[in-house]
């Protein structure tokens, strides 16, 4: 078991500031861990004594083993969406503690707030009474982007609208909690909140347990709940997620969030409305989708109705909400209230409709649309903090006291410009919580974000938080984008928690029956997730043998030098390569063998295809196993390191540099064939790894045995494909002779215990079609069996003997006709089973297509 090896010798009650850990609060702030007269908070005793007893090496440790984890989950972060621009995600090992008293104020203030923003987002659908009463000015509504009018009247009466609710906090310098923002779109931050209880609870068990932490389980546990709920089909809902897809900032806690409640991560893709339904597109065909939990923004996800330039929504799935056949949470058009212009009318907006006033309060904020809020926000503009009513990307807030005088000028231009599209905000200091930083802990701005769901008539409230400190102690505002961390927030329990978990939330009896239930998109990307891992190994395996035949004591004849060089370009397809014109005698081929190894730009080679994995493991990511992604992490790792050992002129062997990556290559392998269940996304997988490495090695017996050389340079080609084909021992165990072309062939192609011989890799394919087409031998054959049986029986009706003849021009003309017959025959086998599994019709798109502006 588990244990941090925590055993505090002082009681909690014993206030004491920690012995070996420096931590200095700063002044004019509130500290969540510290009083104004140093002495430590009551509720921080037995964290900090525990934290104190490990000592800086310990806490140093710890952090280590944390960021370690991350990485194997693949826990990331995409400032802009960017594949270039992701960063592993940041957590430091002091939690932020909450106690039991202050968690109870806040929750009670979270449901209630909850609650009022689903009566707005009804009013403002519906009835619109907050206009009609001039509680709200219409243009502040009508005017906001957020606000789509083809959503008017979708909601059930009666019925919550707004199911998850996020809202920014701050503590400020007088200790009180208040609101700063509003997340109702598509929250984000739950997943991440429950990796980092997930990651903290590795590394400090025993201090979780003893510190009687509340548990998350019982926040997701009402999510599930309550998305099941809102099938309007009945019977045993199928909830999805909706994702942008692999560049969306939060992709990881999309993916995360789907593993975990068990429910399938799909893209806009991936649905398509039939019927007046909306329907996943599978491998057997369409599944009817009856809840989608969306973490696309509101505008993206109908082309049709909405932003006609979307590629991430469903083309129709507003006419599928308004005839009631799929429920969306958060539903369609809830961006509106993000509007930060509403928090100025939250007082007038409680009391009409509670009849009292919010427990917990928000920021003081002022609209500029309003001429005086305007008039008081330009006299007091280096007081206060700046805020677009529109979200923006890479829009952040301007805080008027650190700006110069141009940048001064260019605001007050800004907000003379288009003034109601603008607020003000008093420039609270957000309280400081202790942070580790390399040797001792550091006060850090933070901000918290509580969570709150729909649950049986009111509102559940996650027992914690994601809390985010500033990734430097002089930034004024915390955001993922801008480089700050995390921490696991700790709500104090008074008292033993119950333990709970989503087992009793199934909403479909488990069978032993193989799942088609999966995107199709998923499949096709473990498909060329096998291609493409093939590729890299296949090319690397061979770079690797040119490199060791290259820097071999004995030199090699030109002619085969020549012939070694320009099977790289072949079989990697980096034209013109070594196929270009002779250069000078003895030019140095090292150059262009590193570029056909390095560049990613270059179609074909090994990082060009090994990203290209990536980036189908990033698509397929719910599918993986930790192990996976830890070996994915390794890999990702040795591609960033491979520049620095592959150096023009550098003294090492660049083969052993290869070796990595092999390595790597050989692990993905191994983990899909002993920890991959045996369904449909397994078999694409095989079948691409099968495919490829057919196609891989019919390009390179025919660059490598098809010219005829003499007999001593034609046992070196003969030895470097065997040891491409990683069979060089065993020929040489079972003939005890030098290599032959005969039975070289025997062994490469028609071998069937040998799992790389194209007569194996034929062997598997047509046994996975087989099971595809549900194991029934009475059954007609499909396109792409009987092409595949066409490229079996052509391999099978192979005489070695024949294939080794040479004729009077120096080929092997049989050899070389049946290998490219047999490559045209697995690509065309190829492109049948992509016909057949992967593509589908085009879903309609509007006859004008439309593109919004971010000031529309």
């Amino acid at each position: 078991m588990a244990t941090d090896n925590l055993t505090p010798t002082q009681p909690p009650s014993v206030a004491a500031q920690s012995a070996t850990l420096e931590y200095r609060p700063r002044a004019g702030r509130y500290d969540e861990a510290y009083t104004d007269t140093g002495e430590v908070r009551p509720h921080w005793q037995y964290v900090l004594n525990a934290l104190d007893q490990l000592g800086p090496a310990g806490l140093e440790s710890r952090q280590r083993k944390a960021q370690r984890i991350l990485r194997d989950d693949g826990a990331n972060y995409n400032p802009t969406g960017g594949e270039q621009q992701s960063r592993e995600w940041g957590l430091d090992p002091v939690p932020l503690l909450i106690g039991s008293e202050d968690w109870s104020h806040v929750e009670a203030g979270l449901s209630e707030r909850a609650e009022l923003f689903d009566l707005i987002l009804r009013d403002l659908y519906g009835p619109r009474e907050l206009i009609k009463s001039r509680t709200l000015p219409p243009e502040l509504v009508l005017g906001h982007s957020g606000f789509l009018r083809a959503c008017s009247g979708l909601g059930a009466p009666n019925e919550q609208q707004l199911i998850l609710h996020a809202v920014d906090m701050v503590r400020g310098p007088d200790g009180q909690i208040q609101v700063v923002a509003d997340r109702t779109q598509a929250p984000s931050g739950a997943g991440y909140a429950l990796e980092n209880r997930m990651v903290m609870s590795r590394i400090l068990p025993s201090l979780i347990r003893d510190s009687q932490v509340h548990r998350l389980a019982l926040f997701f546990q009402a999510l599930r709940r309550k998305l099941n709920s809102l099938s309007p089909n009945g019977g045993s809902p199928r909830v999805v997620i909706l994702t942008p897809g692999a560049y969306s900032e939060t992709y990881f806690e999309h993916t995360y969030l789907a593993n975990y409640l068990g429910y399938s991560l799909v893209q806009g893709g991936d649905l398509t409305v039939r019927d007046g339904y909306l329907w996943m597109k599978s491998l057997d065909g369409l599944h009817r989708v009856d809840v989608v939990l969306r973490r696309v923004d509101d505008t993206w996800c109908d082309p049709v109705e909405l932003r006609g330039d979307s590629h991430l929504g469903v083309p129709g799935l507003l006419e599928v909400v308004r005839a009631g056949h799929v429920a969306i949470a958060n539903p369609l058009g809830s961006g509106v209230l993000e509007n930060p212009a509403l928090l100025k009318f939250m007082p007038q907006i409680s009391e009409f409709f509670l009849g009292r006033q919010l427990s917990l309060a928000s920021t003081q904020t002022w609209w500029l649309g309003d001429p005086e809020d305007r008039h008081f926000a330009l006299d007091n503009l280096d007081k206060l903090v700046f805020k677009g009513t529109q979200r923006r990307p890479g829009q952040h807030s301007i805080f008027g006291a650190e700006l110069s005088e141009s940048q001064r000028k260019s605001l007050l231009k800004e907000l003379m410009r288009n003034p109601a599209g603008w607020v003000a905000q008093s420039a609270n200091l957000p309280s400081t919580v202790p942070v580790w930083q390399s040797t001792d802990l550091t006060p850090r701005p933070t901000v918290i974000r509580g969570f709150a769901v729909a649950d049986e008539g009111s509102y559940t409230v996650m027992s914690g938080a994601l809390t985010r400190v500033a990734g430097e102690g002089s930034q004024v505002v915390v955001s993922n984008q801008l480089g700050a961390t995390s921490k696991d927030t700790w709500v104090l329990a008074s008292e033993p928690q119950r333990f709970t978990t989503l087992r009793d939330q199934q909403t479909a009896p488990l069978t032993g029956e193989q799942s088609s239930d999966l995107p199709s998109r998923v499949v096709e990307n473990l498909f060329w997730m096998g291609r493409y891992s093939e590729r890299a190994e296949s090319s690397t395996r061979l770079l690797r043998t040119v490199f060791m035949q290259l820097n071999s004591i004995n030199s090699l004849p030109d002619s085969v030098r020549q012939q070694l060089l320009q099977s790289v370009t072949e079989v990697t397809g980096t034209r013109p390569g070594f196929f270009a014109p002779p250069a000078k005698e003895g030019l140095d081929p090292e150059p262009e063998l590193i570029s056909v190894i390095l560049d990613a730009n270059r179609y074909g080679s090994v990082c060009s295809n090994l990203n290209a994995m990536l980036n189908c493991t990033e698509e397929a990511r719910e599918m993986l196993s930790g192990d996976t992604h830890r070996v994915l992490s390794d890999l990702r790792d040795t591609i960033r390191e491979l520049p620095q050992q592959l150096q023009p002129g550098s003294l090492s062997a660049p083969e052993e540099a290869l070796d990595p990556v092999i390595t790597s290559l050989l692990a993905l392998s191994g983990l899909s064939q002993e920890s991959m269940i045996r369904g449909f996304g397994w078999r694409f997988l095989e079948m691409g790894r099968r495919l490829e490495r057919t196609l891989q090695s019919t390009l390179l017996l025919r660059s490598l045995l098809v010219p005829v050389l003499d007999d001593d340079q034609e046992q070196q080609m003969l030895e470097a494909a065997l040891m491409c084909g990683e069979v060089l021992v065993t020929y040489r165990r079972r003939y005890r002779s030098q290599p032959e072309m005969r039975n070289a062939l025997i062994l490469l192609l028609l071998d069937r215990s040998n799992p790389r011989s194209l007569q194996y890799q034929l062997s598997q394919l047509t046994q996975h079609l087989y099971e595809l087409q549900g194991g029934d031998s009475t059954s007609l054959l499909s396109p792409e069996r009987r092409k595949l049986l066409e490229a079996r029986t052509l391999l099978q009706l192979s005489d070695a003997d024949q294939l080794a003849e040479q004729d009077s021009d120096g080929q092997r003309v049989a050899l070389d006709i049946m290998l490219g017959q047999l490559f045209i025959l697995l690509t065309e086998t190829s492109n049948l089973i992509a016909g057949h599994y992967f593509e589908h019709q085009r879903n309609p798109q509007r006859l004008v297509n439309t593109s919004w502006s971010d000031d529309e």
